[in-house]
């Protein structure tokens, strides 16, 4: 049996799975409680009268990280940068305290500049004073030269509780995302720690011993412990769940919309010939621009708990929503009451939202019904505003999905696919918005448990080669082997790959891994010169097993 298990702003949402089928579901509010208490709930509702022994895996999806950072509710950092010369340094301050380091490596990996040791003394004693338990280390061309952030941070370690550096974060040289990426990482820290200490508990409470991994913004998964050093790689785990969830549960042919609409949030999606947009560089998150690899999403402030208000006679819905509708015990109406008003949904008391439709249709003098018809048409238009302007912003450059780039395509959707609680409620008004076919599946309401449990293994390894001195490194298998002078980028990959096939088969012979379910997601090699003589080259190779997934339950 395999669980998903998705944690999002307004519910926990969790399924069971057997032989390709939902054997159980549960959908949990988070209003009023604590977040242990309320897995623990969900868990105990959903494994009722089910063996637990037989539960092979978990798989989690979660908005934790995204949520913080947006509403900045993230720990203080203090940053190290050494940027080395020529480059302004204004644009990279990020953090809580920001030191920028004498010293630099060049392009080819060689120490130009030793660091300052005063300097790192008088960074730790500010942070310090500051309360600062959280640092991040990036220096420029550390992906071909580790050693200087590798001795700044065995100078911190002492002193503080996480530090991240830049080159462990991504081997890609794009030096202001990889400052970005490494404040972030060491931001959402704590907050994603305390996140998985009680998802750990709460299966250690049930007796669960099954392994548990955590989507990353691409649709792929990391397990958990992976994902405490690296928790940046959960930013967006929640729209990659909707994602994997939707392709799970919907067909996904030609160009087309897909639509998560929560209780918060609204998450975009595109297809194009079948393949989901990719960030090619990294996603952005607030002001940040990352490395963090990602399908491409947009979320805006409109669900089906948004904040309903009228200002100066004129209706709006969000971005802020309320703690609970008005039907389910809140203190002011939300889309949600609308949609039961109308008989659109079940889930809370009738009476009390047709009394609060009726009360706001007062204030504009329309009927209670004209007045939850409204609503639904006005986050008809938001929806719709903002489809256009997305798709006029991708159709003007060229346009990266995961297989391809295509310079020259435009995309023209075709159909929208819709899940999410209000997505049966609001089909017919986005049908008819965007003139398109909307589409949602029987479980609709936890497609992101869905796309969470079915999501497959994608373990991933980092080949590092020195041909200079005659050495290949591949630290998450413990692999360190010498290697003949004549080595190249291109032996690298097909050697990252072949070890990465061999590896998981030997852990899972069941899943049945071939070089076809692996790509590179990162490669780089460049010469070693000394003098006017190349003595080698430097080479990199990020692999990985494709995001993708187990089963398909169209049927659902």
């Amino acid at each position: 049996m395999l669980i998903g298990l998705d944690v999002g702003g307004t519910n926990i949402d969790a399924i069971i799975i057997r032989d390709g089928k939902i054997i159980n579901k549960v959908k949990s509010p988070l209003y009023g409680k604590e977040l242990l208490d309320s897995i623990l709930d969900t868990l105990d509702r959903l494994l009722e009268g089910y063996e637990k022994s037989q539960i092979k895996r978990v798989n989690l999806s979660t908005t934790i990280c995204t949520n913080a950072i947006v509403k900045n509710e993230i720990s203080s950092v203090g940053m190290l940068i050494q940027s080395g010369p020529g480059l302004p340094t204004k644009g990279l301050s990020c953090g809580n305290a920001n030191h920028f380091l004498a010293g630099s490596i060049d392009h080819r990996g060689r120490v130009t500049e030793d660091l300052d040791a005063d300097e790192i003394s008088q960074a730790i004693k500010e942070f310090k004073d500051k309360k600062i338990d959280h640092c991040a280390v990036v220096t420029k061309f550390s992906t071909r030269n580790p050693k200087v952030e590798i001795k700044i941070k065995d100078m911190l370690d002492e002193h503080f509780d996480f530090i991240t550096t830049g080159h462990s974060i991504s081997g890609k040289l794009n030096f202001p995302r990889r400052v970005y990426t490494s404040y972030l990482n060491s931001a959402v820290y704590s907050t994603f720690k305390d996140f998985a200490d009680k998802i750990e508990e709460s299966f250690a409470r049930q007796g669960i011993n099954a392994p548990i991994y955590i989507l990353k913004a691409d649709g792929g998964t990391m397990d958990l412990n992976s994902a405490r050093q690296k928790p940046v790689e959960s930013i967006l785990s929640g729209p990659a769940a909707s994602f994997m969830g939707m392709e799970a549960l919907l067909p996904i042919d030609g160009d087309s919309i897909f639509l998560d609409i929560g209780g918060t949030t609204t998450d975009i999606f595109f297809l194009v010939n079948g393949s989901p947009l990719f960030e090619e560089e990294g996603i952005k998150i607030d002001r940040y621009k990352t490395l963090v690899r990602s399908i491409y999403s947009v979320s805006i402030g409109l669900g089906g708990d948004s904040r309903i208000k009228i200002e100066d006679g004129k209706l709006e819905i969000g971005p802020d929503k309320e703690a609970r509708p008005y039907c389910q015990g809140g203190e002011n109406p939300t889309p949600t009451d609308a949609m039961l008003a109308l008989g659109l949904m079940e889930d809370g008391d009738w009476e009390r939202a047709r009394y609060i439709m009726d009360d706001m249709g007062r204030r504009l003098n329309k009927s209670g019904d004209d007045m939850a018809n409204l609503i639904l048409d006005t986050m008809g238009d938001i929806i719709k505003d903002k489809i256009d302007s997305l798709l006029e912003e991708i159709n003007s450059k060229p346009v990266y999905t995961v297989k391809e780039v295509l310079y020259s395509k435009k995309v023209r959707p075709e159909y929208i696919n819709i899940i999410g609680g209000p997505a049966k409620s609001l089909a017919a008004v986005l049908e008819r918005k965007l003139g398109l076919t909307c589409n949602f599946p029987r479980n609709y309401h936890i497609a992101n448990a869905v796309g969470a449990g079915l999501a497959k293994a994608t373990l991933d390894i980092t080949l590092m080669a020195d041909t200079e001195q005659g050495f290949i490194t591949i630290p998450e298998l413990n692999i360190h082997e010498n290697i003949k002078g004549e080595y190249s980028l291109q032996m690298a990959k097909e050697q990252a790959v072949s070890l990465l096939v061999n590896h998981i088969n030997l852990l899972d012979n069941e899943l049945r891994i071939t070089e076809k379910d692996i790509e590179i997601t990162e490669e780089s090699s460049f010469n070693m010169v000394d003098g006017f003589y190349t003595r080698g080259q430097n080479i990199r190779v990020e692999a990985q097993v494709k995001p993708g997934l187990i089963h398909t339950l169209r049927s659902e």
